[in-house]
Parts: C-alpha cells; structure tokens; sequence
C-alpha cells in the first residue's frame, strides 16, 4: 500500500486495486502516514513556491485562502512548477521539483530529491521558474499537495500516468489524502495542448476513449493528428 501511495494514488484508487471497500483503506492510509511521522519524523519545510498564474482556468475552494498573485486571465495557462524544499542536516536542504499540467496530463516531469546547501537553493529558485515571465510566488505546502496529487488524480481519471520520476519525488509533498480543493481541467473541462515530447495522436485517442469525443475536451496540437 505504501508504494501505491507513492505513486501518488489516492485511498479510493489503492482499494479498486486491492478490491477492498474504501472504508478500510483510507484509515490504514492515515494511520501509516501518522506512524511514519512519528518514526523518522517529517523533515521540516524550509520552503515551497508555485508559478504566479497556477490558477487560471481551475475552480478553487474559496475557504482554503489560497491566492494567486498573477489571476488575471491570458492565453497562457495549464502548466504549473512547484518547488517544495525541507531541511536536510545542517545547512542542507532537500529539494523537489513538478511540472504539472493541470489542465489535462497531470504530472509530466519531476526532479528529486536534490540536496543543496541554502546558499544554493536561494540560487536555484529563479532558475528553476524562469520559464514563467510573471515568477514565482510562496506557497503552502497544503496548495502545493493539493495541486500536484490532484492533477495525477485528475489525468489518472483520464486515462494517463503521472511521469515515472514523481514517485521519488512525491513523498516531499508529504502525506494527502484528497480529495484536493481544485478543479482542474480548463474551466472544468480537459483541455490538451501540446508539448513537445508529446505524442499527440495518443493523447487525443485516450481522451476520446476516455471522456467521448469532441467538445468533451478541447485540444490545441501543432500539426495534424
């Protein structure tokens, strides 16, 4: 179950695979995490930062008081960086990072753990949000769990698997249970555009077998699929 929940998966997934009722997961979930805590101890957020604009398109519980420094709404969207930092012995620190796609693909890359000194870190964090011309802003961690477990939850709902080198990075995240306080998907719908290392043609086959065809999603590709 642990390694299930490394991936990312949430306790009503982890009990489809073990063909349990949900009931009886989610209170193991929680008391692993609880005893995993008090065991090693969660190493201590030093920091954590989201993308200015990780809102656009998305419905945020408006309880949570959760705010985005850069809302206003663009042609720019769906591809959010999350940096999340702990402490790790003396002047060390842990770092990882995700590039969620919260729009429609969930997690497409991760990097992590990395341990630096703070004097590095302080380095890093411009460069690792310089591809976002509004910055970057500090977060919560809880936004940065909620945001990133949620959009693999999300694009698992659509037929896709969150990039393999989330796992190592997921457990500095730390525990999340869901369901997360975002809706994803551009205003509420799957919405692909295409990257780069992409296969296009894939994306749009799954999301027709997944959510039907056409305006049930909308996508944005380069060349003809």
């Amino acid at each position: 179950m642990s390694e299930l929940r490394g991936e990312g998966k949430s306790p009503k997934q982890i009990a489809r695979i073990l063909g349990v009722p949900p009931s009886m997961v989610t209170p193991l979930v929680r008391a692993a995490a609880a005893q995993a805590q008090a065991v090693a101890g969660e190493p201590p957020v030093v920091g954590c930062w989201i993308s200015a604009g990780w809102s656009r398109g998305l419905t945020v519980d408006p309880s949570r008081g959760w705010v985005d420094e850069a809302p206003e709404p663009d042609d720019v969207g769906g591809l959010v960086s999350v940096l999340v930092a702990r402490k790790h012995r003396w002047d060390k620190v842990s770092t990882c990072g995700y590039l969620a796609d919260v729009y429609c693909l969930g997690v497409k890359n991760a990097l992590g753990p990395d341990i630096r000194t703070e004097v590095e870190l302080a380095r890093f964090v411009p460069e690792y949000f310089a591809a976002h011309p509004e910055g970057w802003q500090a977060a919560p961690i809880e936004l940065a769990a909620d945001l990133v477990f949620g959009s693999v939850e999300y694009a698992r709902g659509l037929g896709f698997e969150p990039h393999p080198d989330f796992a190592p990075a997921a457990g500095h995240l730390g525990p999340w249970d869901g369901p997360s306080a975002i809706t994803f998907g551009k205003d509420g719908k799957p919405f692909y555009l295409s990257g780069p290392y992409d296969n296009p043609r894939r994306v749009v086959e799954t999301l027709q077998r997944t959510v039907g065809p056409a305006p049930n999603f909308d996508f944005v590709i380069g060349q003809a699929v």
